[in-house]
C-alpha cells in the first residue's frame, strides 16, 4: 500500500497541497481535506481512500465555488446547483457541496423567496404572479413560494398597483381615458397582479384620467383626422362616416363628441 511521502504547499494557493506517494506526485487536496482525512507524512493509504480523498477534495473544492457564486447576492439551491454543474462537477459532488452549505446556513430557500419577494416589490414593484413565476423558474417548492407570498397582503398590492398606475398614465398625455386604461392594465399584467387588483387600482385613479374639455378637443380631432385620411382613400358617403365612427369610438371617443366632428368635417368639405 502507497505511502505519504511528502506533503508540499503549492505556489499559486497555499490553502492547497501537492500529495507525494511512495516518492511520486499522486494528487492535490485542499487544506481542510488533510484535516478531516488526517493526512500527514508516514501515513498509508488504501486505494479506496485515495478515492474517497479525492471526492472529498473536489467536494471541497465545489463548495468553495459555490462561497465565490454566493458572495454576488443570495441564490437558491437550484441556481448554485446549475452553477456548479456547469462549471463541470458531477451531480452526486454539487449535491453534497449543497448540504454543507445548508448545514452551514449559506443557502436557505425560505430565506431567499423571502429575500427575493421584497426585493422584486420594492425594486421592481411586481405583484405575486410575476414573483412566484420567478421563484418556481429558480427552482423554489411550491410551499415556500406561497408562505413567502403571505407577507404580500392585497392592501400592500393595491398601493403598489396604484403607484404604477399613475406613473402610466403621467407618461399617457395625448391619449384617452380609454387608452390610458388600457395601457394601465397592460403594464400591470405584466408586472404579475391579478384582474381584481388591476380593477380596483383603476378605479382609484379614474378621476385623475379625464382629460379637460380642450384636451377632449384635442383628442377629438387628432383622432377624427387621422381615421377620415385613413378611410376616405378607398370609402365615401355612409360607409366612410360608420369606418370613421367606428374608429374614434374604439379610440374612446364619446359618441357625441363623435358626432360633432363629422358633421363639422361634412360642412367644411362641402364648403371647399
Amino acid at each position: 500500500m502507497p505511502e505519504i511521502t511528502k506533503i508540499s504547499t503549492q505556489k499559486n494557493n497555499a490553502e492547497r497541497y501537492n500529495i507525494f506517494l511512495d516518492g511520486k506526485y499522486s494528487f492535490s487536496a485542499d487544506e481542510q481535506v488533510l484535516i478531516q482525512f488526517g493526512l500527514m507524512k508516514g501515513k498509508v493509504l488504501d486505494d479506496w481512500e485515495i478515492d474517497e480523498i479525492i471526492f472529498g477534495d473536489e467536494i471541497r473544492k465545489a463548495y468553495n465555488k459555490a462561497l465565490h457564486f454566493l458572495g454576488f447576492r443570495m441564490r437558491s439551491e437550484l441556481e448554485v446547483k446549475e452553477k456548479l454543474m456547469a462549471a463541470g462537477f458531477g451531480e452526486a459532488v454539487a449535491l453534497e457541496a449543497i448540504s454543507k452549505l445548508k448545514e452551514q446556513k449559506f443557502l436557505d430557500d425560505d430565506s431567499f423567496s423571502k429575500a427575493l419577494l421584497e426585493t422584486r416589490k420594492r425594486t421592481a414593484r411586481k405583484g405575486p404572479g410575476a414573483i412566484k413565476q420567478e421563484l418556481a423558474r429558480k427552482g423554489i417548492s411550491k410551499e415556500l413560494q406561497e408562505e413567502a407570498l403571505e407577507a404580500f397582503p392585497e392592501e400592500e398590492q393595491l398601493e403598489l398597483a396604484e403607484e404604477l398606475a399613475r406613473k402610466v398614465a403621467a407618461r399617457s398625455s395625448g391619449r384617452t381615458p380609454q387608452q390610458i386604461r388600457q395601457k394601465i392594465q397592460d403594464s400591470l399584467m405584466r408586472k404579475g397582479y391579478s384582474y381584481d387588483v388591476i380593477s380596483t387600482a383603476i378605479e382609484r385613479v379614474q378621476s385623475e384620467l379625464e382629460p379637460e374639455e380642450d384636451e377632449w378637443d384635442e383628442l377629438t380631432e387628432k383622432t377624427g383626422e387621422k381615421a377620415w385620411r385613413t378611410y376616405s382613400r378607398k370609402h365615401s358617403g355612409n360607409e366612410l362616416r360608420r369606418r370613421v365612427q367606428q374608429a374614434m369610438y374604439q379610440k374612446g371617443i364619446p359618441p357625441e363628441r363623435i358626432s360633432r366632428f363629422i358633421e363639422a368635417k361634412e360642412e367644411k368639405l362641402e364648403d371647399e
